[in-house]
């Protein structure tokens, strides 16, 4: 079972398989049961979290949006924060490791209005006190709509 520092994720892809984590009883590391969180709130759902690749979607829906019908950028930076967050910690939690944002930069390309946000990271450099991932959000048809580039810092869990 994968776990996140935080326990911001709505499900997350083990083994092959999607686990629906508001199904799994808040136990540590989270300290706000996941679909209290943001990401639960905006409906994000994590595909597959490796250490080199993870992917994730959430549905374009009025709560994701700012007045004037976009996807709020917002949205987009937090939702490339928390995938590039999922996918370090797995990583690292087997040595006793967290995960956390040090530095999130999101450029804003193309609006998107409906239909389904998909976002994509892929991590450039893993060092032993940081990482840092790519992260492309596109709409339905493939198009660029934001790109992301997220520092993680590495630090001991607390209580480790």
């Amino acid at each position: 079972m994968a776990r996140c520092s935080g326990g911001s994720w709505s499900s997350v892809a083990t083994e092959g398989r999607k686990v629906n984590l508001r199904r799994v009883p808040p136990e540590p590391p989270y300290a706000v049961p996941p679909e209290r969180t943001l990401d639960g709130t905006l409906g994000f759902e994590v595909l597959e979290a490796g250490s080199e690749l993870a992917r994730g979607r959430f549905p374009v829906e009025d709560r994701v949006k700012q007045p004037f019908g976009l996807v709020h950028g917002g949205v987009m930076a937090a939702i490339a924060e928390s995938l590039c967050s999922l996918a370090t910690f797995q990583a690292v939690a087997g040595d006793g490791m967290s995960a956390q944002g040090l530095s999130n930069h999101t450029s804003f390309v193309r609006p998107i209005v409906r239909g389904t946000a998909h976002a994509e990271a892929r991590c450039r450099h893993r060092g032993r006190t940081t990482w840092v991932w790519e992260v492309d959000v596109t709409d339905d048809e493939g198009r660029l709509c934001a790109m992301s580039r997220v520092t993680m810092a590495v630090r001991p869990q607390s209580g480790s």
